[in-house]
């Protein structure tokens, strides 16, 4: 029987790349969006299912997983993925934005899990994998919410991989650094707003800078990493955060 996945987040960005990496593996893929007409069209273009949800809303979490075993029977994957940035200083920063941007990229993934986890282990197999960051190892100025987040995403990881590794449950974290997509798009005009810089500069000499590869990463990259991590020959990681930083956390 075919392996069922959800990666949230999946519309666009590394989301979708990491749903075109599983699709190319024949796994049933589901994509969870909060944006309907993206995520639609990308579950069109590849071939897959689409349930637009609010990972914001606790029962947008549940009715996910729900919706999926109804239509799969099943499910083994679980991609955690979705987020997005708000970048300005800690004294100016919002207390909604907080509220959503931790509900998005901390509760949600722990909700998931949670809904996920009794089926996972009626199989005796699962995996899980959270897409944090960089950012969920070091910090950088303007980012208080994105990186608290990405940080108790890795104890969310640790914690649940030894949880599960009776149940044949792998639970891993990607830590990449920045990434070719959309949401790093948009990063560059809040940045140079922030750090009072021209926009061409933001790329040179901040997200860049401490690179010792000049280059963004490539959102298929990362779903070449996550398409490895769910196969069996990935069964010995577990609770391990895996750091694709282009050398930036190696001084």
């Amino acid at each position: 029987m075919d392996k069922v996945a959800i990666i949230t987040g999946g519309a666009s960005g590394i989301g979708y790349a990491v749903a075109q990496a599983l699709c190319k593996s024949d796994y049933d893929v589901v994509i969870a969006d909060l944006n309907q007409q993206l995520g639609q069209e990308a579950a069109d273009k590849l071939g897959c299912h689409f349930i637009q949800v609010d990972l914001s809303q606790q029962q947008d979490n549940k009715r996910l997983i729900e919706q999926t075993v109804e239509k799969f029977g099943r499910l083994d994957i679980l991609v955690n993925n979705a987020g997005f940035q708000h970048v300005c200083p800690v004294e100016d920063f919002p207390e909604e934005t907080w509220n959503t941007m931790i509900s998005v990229m901390l509760t949600s993934p722990f909700l998931l899990t949670k809904y996920s986890w009794p089926h996972m282990k009626a199989n005796n197999w699962g995996r899980i994998v959270n897409i944090a960051s960089v950012h969920a190892q070091i910090a950088s100025p303007f980012k208080v919410a994105y990186i608290a987040a990405k940080h108790g995403l890795v104890g969310l990881t640790k914690t649940t991989a030894l949880e599960g590794g009776e149940h044949g449950i792998t639970v891993n974290t990607i830590c990449p650094a920045y990434v070719r997509t959309p949401l790093v798009d948009k990063q560059i005009a809040d940045q140079a707003k922030a750090h009072g810089i021209a926009p061409e500069q933001v790329v040179t000499d901040i997200m860049l800078k401490n690179a010792a590869v000049k280059r963004m990463i490539e959102p298929e990259e990362i779903g070449e990493l996550v398409n490895y991590l769910v196969s069996d020959a990935a069964r010995s990681f577990t609770g391990s955060n895996l750091t694709m930083d282009l050398g930036w956390t190696a001084q």
